[in-house]
């Protein structure tokens, strides 16, 4: 998950995604609190996929709504996502802490980020 303030540190907004370990492609993102609504959104838009593990780090919701045979606890298998982080701080200026480009509305975060993700995840034309 990747976090951003809209207008004030108290309205937080979080990127959250999955990516598949294997070839670090994202395969399902929502934008949200971060909330076990927001986390059961990220889980039925991965469910055709079949996903058998999840690397987590064992926040709140991950322990509520996850098989515990199927999550895997620790920052050993956070890598790749942790890249995706990067490159979305390096891209997108509005989720470097201190910048002067921050989002008034909750809509404009979402809009970018979810414009950014589809193209560079996804190769949809923008």
């Amino acid at each position: 998950m990747r976090t951003l303030y809209v207008g004030s540190q108290e309205h937080q907004r979080w990127l959250w995604h999955a990516i598949d370990q294997a070839t670090g492609k994202v395969l399902a993102y929502v934008l949200g609190r971060r909330k076990d609504e927001v986390f059961l959104q990220l889980k039925d838009l991965l469910a055709p996929f079949g996903v058998t593990c999840c690397y987590t780090d064992d926040w709140g919701s991950d322990g509520r709504h996850l098989d515990p045979e199927k999550q895997v606890i620790g920052k050993q298998n956070t890598q790749k996502i942790e890249r995706k982080h990067l490159t979305l701080r390096t891209r997108i200026k509005r989720l470097v802490r201190k910048t002067i480009g921050f989002s008034k509305s909750k809509q404009m975060p979402d809009i970018v980020i979810g414009l950014f993700v589809n193209h560079y995840e996804f190769g949809v034309p923008v």
